[in-house]
């Protein structure tokens, strides 16, 4: 079967309620012929963890959304998520939706999981913008899936960041020049790759300025879950070849400076404080 817009397949996104980032980045992100339909995990939960447990609990009620839409891959762009399920709950899941939509259906968190499998990596770094009880429950996952947090760098908001979110979550005020700042104190460690951690937290720009960090592929977890949805979709194996070139942007960079020139973002090397 075929579609106008998107004649190598479509990929399902779920994306969390209020989540600015996401689409965004998979538009810029899926090569020309792949198309995204998105849909939204919701819940009226006050609370932020009480909200991603929400968003997991729902699921299955979640992805009835695409209805019979022709999806070839289904990503589920909550890692937050990930971690307070846990590694049993969320394989299960998981599995479970992948056999009744007969299609892969995969999460953010596990996306990256297969990236790290794929460059072979163990030891890594991560970056991230979460509060610290959440950072913890994500140390926790990443150990529980085989692999070693040598370092952390959190992202700290600046002031006109902070002014900037109003009543929404602050990591969606997050700018890359914050997030870039942090990726960069990770300098030093021995680290097989950093991961960049929160889908609401933008990556690309920081991802174009610094693809490694010592030798490290630098991946966030909206990278990893649509370079995951895309090989799914093209029945293709997760290599660490294909995740490299998705890294050095070769195919997604001028579409990235298209959508962003009109803001004035660049990617010419930022200043970086030393560690």
């Amino acid at each position: 079967m075929s579609f106008e817009y998107a004649p190598r397949g479509f990929v399902g996104m779920l994306t969390p309620q209020a989540n600015t980032t996401v689409e965004p980045e998979c538009n810029i992100l899926l090569p020309a012929g792949v198309g995204l339909l998105n849909a939204r995990l919701t819940s009226a939960k006050p609370a932020m963890e009480d909200r991603l447990i929400d968003y997991f609990d729902t699921l299955p009620a979640s992805v009835t959304q695409f209805a019979d839409a022709p999806v070839r891959a289904v990503g589920v762009a909550c890692t937050g998520s990930s971690y307070l399920a846990g590694r049993d709950r969320e394989d299960a899941i998981f599995q479970e939706l992948s056999q009744r939509l007969g299609v892969h259906v995969t999460s953010s968190a596990l996306a990256v999981v297969d990236a790290l499998h794929a460059l072979d990596a163990r030891r890594i770094g991560l970056v991230s913008p979460y509060p610290e009880s959440l950072l913890q429950q994500s140390i926790a996952y990443w150990r529980s899936r085989g692999f070693a947090v040598e370092a952390v760098a959190k992202v700290v908001a600046t002031a006109a960041e902070r002014e900037r979110s109003g009543s929404a979550h602050p990591v969606y005020a997050l700018g890359s020049e914050s997030v870039i700042q942090a990726l960069a104190t990770l300098r030093g460690h021995s680290l097989d790759a950093v991961v960049m951690l929160g889908t609401g937290m933008p990556s690309l720009k920081s991802i174009l300025q610094m693809p490694n960090l010592d030798g490290a592929p630098v991946i966030s977890c909206t990278l990893a879950l649509a370079w995951r949805c895309v090989r799914s979709v093209e029945g293709a194996a997760c290599t660490a070849e294909s995740l490299l070139e998705w890294i050095s942007a070769k195919d997604w960079r001028p579409r990235w400076q298209e959508r962003c020139a009109a803001t004035g973002a660049s990617v010419e090397p930022l200043k970086i404080n030393a560690p």
